[in-house]
């Protein structure tokens, strides 16, 4: 059977955007990597409209007074709230952000879907420092927009909110337009899914046949993309996680410069402190032998566009060679079963909750990260980097323009089996003394970029700025 015209113009268009995203890339991250990374903070001074700002939020030094200046009141769109469960990233990521802005006296109102054990409205033990949480009828853990607008409409006539904040899609853009104090943070969006595909394809050994996932995908996302570029500029405010995102927003989805801001996401100081003597006892329990003379550590879902191809191909190569190199693998997904056909010297571990992961990332030496998504930044990688370990990931202009932007920070690769055998095998000629040395410096720089205060600190200026334009200008 022929193949129609519709399909023929959506692989037409797929190659056509592969190889003009590149290139908004090479025209932009040179510019991004050199205002954001390359001058030492203490050399570095600012000031003018924030809104015209052209680097991550992150880098400023925002006042924390106590209580803030104003008590704004925020309505929270998020599919997923975390509740006595492990938590995915942008779950952990708004949890963090909102309980630290309530913590700060603003009052939050979250509107979620509803748990397994209930409907309805919750809070915390003191309803005056945590976030309130909406729950509208519904079946658990599915996300309905409309009975949660409901309540949020009716929350808001009886005081009306300051500032509403959606993450990602929760609220529609149909919706969003006509909400001119609407905040989007962009956890994932289709020009990343375009370019994640592409090299999950590459990872493809040469006998092995496109998957049909691959073709049906290929002919979605750019009808998607296609939508997003033309819906993207219903929302008043976009928040980019890196400073890459902030630059494909801007170039590829026209979104005018003072409505993209770039925050990127930060994690909990406290929960991440380096504990030697934790991770000598968590090395212990999961059966790490004393005499392993390197420990390479990987965290999050066990799926193909995290990279899990690329490391099941590479650390083969490395468990003659070098035979006290472990590999532990925190986290659950089709890859794990993988990873335990590898032998003795990988282990797998499962799901982690946030306590047991602090135990993990201080009895490791090092943090790998190769994901196939080039624009988002997972949260994996600054907690490593908090509690001191350096960092190996793959080379997408996300990572080195906002995490690994110093090579004391770590070693990137590119996005092929090759290019990472030849790394970790860099990494492991390092030693565990070096690659100590080096998590020092990383502790520092996450200390001072991705911690939860600092994050929070952002968004409230973002969000104050939109109340009032006075909290816009920075000096």
């Amino acid at each position: 059977m022929a193949p129609s015209p519709w399909s023929n113009l959506c692989t037409t268009l797929f190659f056509i955007v592969l190889f003009t995203v590149p290139v908004f890339f090479l025209l932009h991250t040179t510019k991004t990597i050199s205002i954001c990374s390359s001058i030492p903070d203490a050399q570095w001074s600012w000031s003018g409209d924030l809104r015209q700002a052209e680097f991550s939020w992150n880098r400023l030094q925002f006042s924390r007074s106590d209580p803030p200046p104003v008590s704004l009141k925020i309505a929270v769109f998020s599919r997923k709230w975390p509740i006595n469960t492990i938590p995915g990233g942008m779950e952990r990521h708004a949890h963090t952000l909102h309980t630290a802005l309530a913590h700060r006296g603003h009052r939050v109102h979250v509107y979620t879907s509803p748990p397994d054990w209930g409907m309805g409205e919750a809070g915390g033990s003191d309803p005056k420092t945590m976030p309130r949480i909406h729950w509208p009828e519904g079946d658990p853990g599915k996300w309905k927009y409309r009975p949660a607008w409901e309540l949020f409409v009716e929350e808001d006539q009886r005081e009306a909110f300051d500032v509403v904040h959606s993450e990602s899609v929760a609220i529609p853009h149909w919706l969003a337009r006509d909400v001119p104090n609407l905040v989007v943070t962009w956890h994932g969006i289709a020009s990343e899914g375009l370019q994640s595909l592409i090299y999950q394809d590459l990872t493809r050994g040469p006998k092995e046949n496109i998957s049909t996932t691959f073709e049906s995908e290929k002919e979605g996302i750019i009808p998607k993309l296609l939508d997003e570029i033309r819906f993207f500029k219903s929302y008043a405010h976009h928040i980019a996680i890196s400073d890459s995102c902030g630059e494909m927003l801007k170039d590829i989805y026209q979104i005018p410069n003072k409505r993209v801001h770039v925050i990127i996401n930060g994690v909990d100081e406290d929960d991440f402190q380096a504990d030697a003597k934790l991770g000598l006892q968590f090395r212990s329990k999961i059966g790490l032998p004393k005499n392993a003379s390197l420990v390479i550590g990987v965290a999050g879902r066990l799926v193909r566009d995290k990279g899990h191809p690329l490391l099941y191909g590479a650390f083969p190569r490395l468990l003659q060679k070098y035979p006290n190199v472990y590999l532990v693998v925190a986290g659950s997904g089709p890859w794990a079963r993988r990873y335990k056909e590898l032998g003795p010297r990988v282990l797998v571990l499962g799901s982690m909750s946030p306590s047991e992961l602090r135990a993990f990332y201080n009895s490791i030496d090092i943090f790998l990260n190769p994901t196939l998504r080039p624009q988002g930044l997972d949260l994996t990688m600054m907690e490593a980097m908090m509690i001191g370990k350096p960092i190996m990931a793959s080379r997408f202009p996300s990572i080195r323009g906002s995490i690994v932007v110093k090579d004391e920070f770590g070693f990137l690769f590119s996005p092929n089996v090759e290019s990472l055998s030849d790394t970790m095998e860099d990494v492991i000629k390092v030693g565990a003394a070096r690659l100590a040395q080096m998590g020092k410096a990383c502790r520092e720089y996450a200390t001072s970029r991705f911690t939860a205060s600092k994050m929070s600190s952002a968004y409230e200026r973002l969000f104050l700025c939109i109340r009032d334009e006075t909290y816009c200008k920075y000096s």
